[in-house]
């Protein structure tokens, strides 16, 4: 198993405008320069799915394994032979909201999945949370 993860602290947003920006997964494309879509049918609920396509990659059914309105939400990914999972948590503290995302993929094949995809994800994940930050303000 290969765990990675990133935290930020910044009392620019709360937890409700986070919550807000991720819950409206079609509009990701606005604010994620690596999202070429994402369509979301019914609530950004445990069960559900979303269709999800990165940039010059595949399209990907993307589930969502745990959601618990304005404090975090797992999602989980299927590839051959591996499986990935992206956890966001939004957490109150007293230097402010501490954001963190953590990237996990197991399976027999989770070497290849991380070098093609998800040790992309966590090279960009400072600047892309500080993009999230920025965007969420507005909400």
């Amino acid at each position: 198993m290969w765990t990675k993860s990133h935290s930020i602290v910044t009392k620019e947003v709360t937890k409700e405008q986070m919550w807000k920006l991720f819950a409206d997964v079609n509009n990701w494309h606005t604010w994620d320069d690596g999202v070429e879509f994402a369509k979301l049918e019914g609530k950004f609920e445990k069960g559900n799915h979303f269709m999800f396509q990165p940039k010059g990659g595949p399209k990907l059914k993307i589930g969502i394994v745990e959601a618990s309105e304005n404090k975090s939400f797992t999602d989980f990914t299927k590839f051959p032979l591996a499986k990935m999972y992206g956890e966001h948590t939004f957490e109150e503290t007293t230097e402010g909201l501490k954001l963190t995302t953590t990237m996990t993929v197991k399976g027999l094949l989770s070497f290849l999945w991380i070098k093609i995809v998800a040790q992309k994800i966590v090279n960009t994940l400072p600047e892309d949370m500080q993009t999230q930050i920025e965007t969420a303000k507005n909400l």
